[in-house]
């Protein structure tokens, strides 16, 4: 006789309310490993972790394209859109991802947030959410603003502080990092932190931007306690060694 998977109550409600009438295939092929996932990622952690749908979405989302999960990605966006993530949040996670990914790396996630949305009848382009103008004046002005809101006062100037070998990587991170996505609408900038630090820590090896931005997050408004939860929320997408590295990451 075949196994079958004792999924608990509470990990059968959470997963049909992100996937209303659908059975994953895993469940006959794959019993064992899906009754002990779906137990505790959808029943465990969910319980234990408290967050709003948004905030656990959107950690999802950004942990996801941190870490090229671009499979399960197609499959949690459109339960993040069915639970409350609207289309220009989920397409400002992808935008934000670039200056921490690159477009080779999220290019693959764009392309999927596009189809999956056009799928699900919204229209494409969304609404403008640019607030700067392409003019480097306006980008390096709110870009150094924006630093200056998250980071503190000692962010001003910050693009004439650079190495003099390759000065022009502070400019490019005012202008284009924080003046071109951090400004955009969709997002306030507490949620850009978070997702920011998410796509840090889910990527790995970058220990010294995951102390920066877990220090960033607290400044901008995101408590310790919000931290701990957001990446204790992603834990079944990244594995143990990352989430702990960022768990170290977060000031005591």
């Amino acid at each position: 006789m075949a196994y079958k998977a004792r999924i608990t109550e509470e990990a059968r409600s959470f997963h049909e309310k992100m996937f209303p009438g659908y059975e994953s295939d895993f469940l006959r092929t794959d019993p064992e490993f899906i009754e002990r996932f779906d137990n505790f990622a959808f029943d465990e952690v969910v319980a234990q972790v408290e967050l709003d749908d948004t905030t656990r979405y959107l950690g999802w989302l950004a942990t996801l394209l941190g870490c090229q999960g671009i499979d399960e990605y197609r499959a949690i966006l459109p339960a993040a859109l069915r639970n409350g993530i609207a289309p220009v949040q989920a397409k400002e996670v992808v935008y934000q991802a670039v200056a921490y990914l690159g477009i080779g790396r999220v290019f693959p996630f764009l392309k999927a947030t596009n189809e999956i949305l056009e799928a699900e009848s919204v229209q494409l382009p969304l609404p403008e959410q640019a607030t700067t103008e392409p003019e480097r004046a306006s980008r390096m002005a709110a870009g150094e603003q924006a630093q200056v809101d998250i980071f503190g006062e000692s962010m001003r100037g910050y693009r004439d502080k650079g190495n003099p070998d390759y000065p022009w990587i502070n400019e490019w991170l005012v202008g284009n990092c924080f003046g071109d996505w951090y400004t955009r609408g969709g997002l306030d900038l507490k949620q850009r932190e978070l997702i920011t630090f998410c796509l840090i820590v889910a990527q790995g090896g970058c220990n010294e931007q995951a102390k920066a931005h877990a220090a960033a997050n607290i400044s901008a408004g995101n408590s310790k306690e919000l931290l701990i939860r957001v990446i204790s929320s992603n834990l079944p997408f990244i594995g143990y060694p990352r989430t702990l590295n960022a768990l170290s990451a977060i000031p005591l």
